[in-house]
C-alpha cells in the first residue's frame, strides 16, 4: 500500500482570491497576493493542493453549478499557467436556511462540517494529521480541527471570539509557504 500524502488546503474567497461576495466571474477575480507563490512552495514540499469552499451563491440562486464550474476551471487554469497546479477543488453548494430548493439542506460538506476534507482524504489517500489548512474565517479552523488537520492558519483580520481551535494567525501567505517547509520536514 502506498504512503500517504500531505495535503494543503485552502479556502477560496479571502485566501485565493479577494472576497468581493460570491465570486463567479472571471473578470471580477482578483488574486490575493503571494497565492500562486504559496502553492508553488507546497507542490515542492510535496504537499498536494486542494480548494474546499462553500458556495452559498449556488444554494441562494445567484449563479448554478455550471457556472461556477466554468469559472473553477478558468481560475484552475490561471494555477497551471503560473506553475502551482491544483489537486481538485471540492465545494458545498448547500445552505441549511437561504438555499432554494435541493440546495436549502443541512450536510455534511459546508464548513465548519469537515466533510470536504474527509472526502479529499479518502479519495486521495491522504494524512490529514500531516496535512495544512488556511482558511479566513472561524468555520474554516473549526472544518480544520474536526477533520484533525496537522496545522491549520487563520489569514488576516478577521476577529474570532471565544474559540477553543487552535490555530496561527498569519497576514501574509509567504509566511505560511516557510511554515509548510517546516512542518513537512
Amino acid at each position: 500500500m502506498a504512503a500517504l500524502r500531505r495535503a494543503l488546503f485552502l479556502d477560496r474567497d479571502g485566501v485565493i482570491n479577494v472576497d468581493i461576495g460570491y465570486l463567479h466571474r472571471a473578470e471580477d477575480c482578483v488574486f490575493v497576493p503571494g497565492i500562486f507563490e504559496l502553492v508553488r512552495e507546497a507542490r515542492k514540499a510535496g504537499y498536494d493542493v486542494f480548494v474546499v469552499t462553500n458556495q452559498a451563491g449556488i444554494a441562494r440562486g445567484y449563479y448554478s453549478e455550471e457556472t461556477f464550474a466554468a469559472f473553477t476551471k478558468w481560475m484552475l487554469e490561471q494555477f497551471a499557467a503560473q506553475g502551482a497546479p491544483i489537486t481538485q477543488v471540492y465545494y458545498c453548494p448547500h445552505h441549511p436556511s437561504a438555499g432554494i430548493g435541493e440546495y436549502g439542506v443541512v450536510c455534511e460538506c459546508r464548513k465548519p462540517a469537515p466533510g470536504m476534507l474527509l472526502r479529499a482524504a479518502t479519495e486521495h489517500h491522504i494524512d490529514l494529521g500531516r496535512s495544512v489548512m488556511v482558511g479566513d474565517s472561524l468555520t474554516d479552523m473549526q472544518a480544520a480541527k474536526a477533520a484533525k488537520v496537522g496545522e491549520y492558519y487563520l489569514f488576516g483580520d478577521v476577529v474570532v471570539k471565544d474559540l477553543d481551535t487552535e490555530f496561527v494567525r498569519v497576514h501574509d501567505l509567504l509566511d505560511v509557504a516557510v511554515r509548510i517547509h517546516d512542518f513537512a520536514a
